[in-house]
Order: C-alpha cells, then sequence, then structure tokens
C-alpha cells in the first residue's frame, strides 16, 4: 500500500480518513489494471527501437479490464455488499459513484465492439434497462400504443380456397 493511505478498520466495516485518500486510493486501482511491463532489451543492453509503442514490451503483469468487485477488492471490502452500502450511505459515497460511472463507462464502449455480449450482460447487472422508464417531468413515453388499420389494400383471403392464382 503506498505511503499516505490511511484505511481505518472499525467492527469490520472501511472507513477512510479522508476523501483525498479514497480517491487516491481508486486512481491505484486503475493504475494497477493497466498492468507492468518493461521495455526489451536487445543484445547491448539498449532498449529495442519500437515499431510501435507496444510491441517493445515485456509484461510483468498483463492488464485486465476495470470490474466493480476488483475495485471493491484492492480498497479493502470484504463483499460487494459492503461495498454497495458505503456507496449508498458512506461519508465519501459520491467518490465511489464516480468510480463506479468509470467502470461502466468502459463497458457502455464495449458495446460499440463487434461481440459486446459481456458488455450488455454487465451493465444489465450494473442496473442498465433495455426498456425506457416512465418519464415524469413533463415527456410523454409511448408504452402501450394502439395501432388500427383502416385501409390496407386488397382484402386478405380467408382461406386457400378464396385464393385464386
Amino acid at each position: 500500500m503506498p505511503i499516505g493511505i490511511l484505511i481505518i478498520m472499525r467492527k469490520s466495516k472501511l472507513s477512510f480518513a479522508s476523501a483525498a485518500c479514497l480517491s487516491d486510493r481508486i486512481d491505484d486501482y486503475f493504475n494497477y489494471i493497466q498492468g507492468a511491463y518493461r521495455s526489451s532489451q536487445n543484445d547491448t543492453g539498449q532498449p529495442d527501437e519500437p515499431v510501435n509503442k507496444s510491441e517493445n514490451k515485456i509484461w510483468d503483469r498483463e492488464p485486465e479490464p476495470p470490474t466493480l468487485s476488483g475495485l471493491a477488492f484492492f480498497l479493502g471490502f470484504e463483499s460487494m455488499q459492503a461495498f454497495t452500502g458505503y456507496e449508498d450511505n458512506g461519508r465519501f459515497a459520491h467518490i465511489l459513484k464516480r468510480a463506479r460511472l468509470h467502470i461502466e463507462s468502459v463497458y457502455e464502449k464495449k458495446l460499440h465492439l463487434q461481440s459486446s455480449a459481456g458488455a450488455i450482460f454487465a451493465l444489465k447487472t450494473l442496473k442498465w434497462n433495455e426498456q425506457p422508464k416512465n418519464n415524469t417531468e413533463g415527456f410523454t413515453t409511448f408504452h402501450n400504443i394502439k395501432i388500427e388499420i383502416l385501409e390496407a389494400g386488397p382484402n386478405l383471403a380467408g382461406s386457400e380456397k378464396d385464393v385464386t392464382l
């Protein structure tokens, strides 16, 4: 744990010393999941000239996608229930809500990929909904629309016997 980060344990509930402390710890998580690498070297001990930025990286720890459970674990929560409880009622809940928004934005960006089923599942578990909610701010949402066809061309046949070719 970096110096200057103070987490106080009280009756198995986390309490962060300050908003800055929690914010720094969340930044540490997002930096950590980017992975760790070192540049490859040629026979002379000099770094190889990369064709692209990632070509000469030797990964000590592979990058990983951000997850809410990963963030909760990294911050020291004992369960997702404890994490969401702090997010709902904690002293610095607004900071956790912003971190959640960051993770949701990563999932949302994956919706534009060819295979987005995993991102869709993740967003649904994060309470995203396919159906629009009723809007009570003066805008009308159309859910149950009755459509009646008045005239649609020739009459339809009642059975196969009514059809002539």
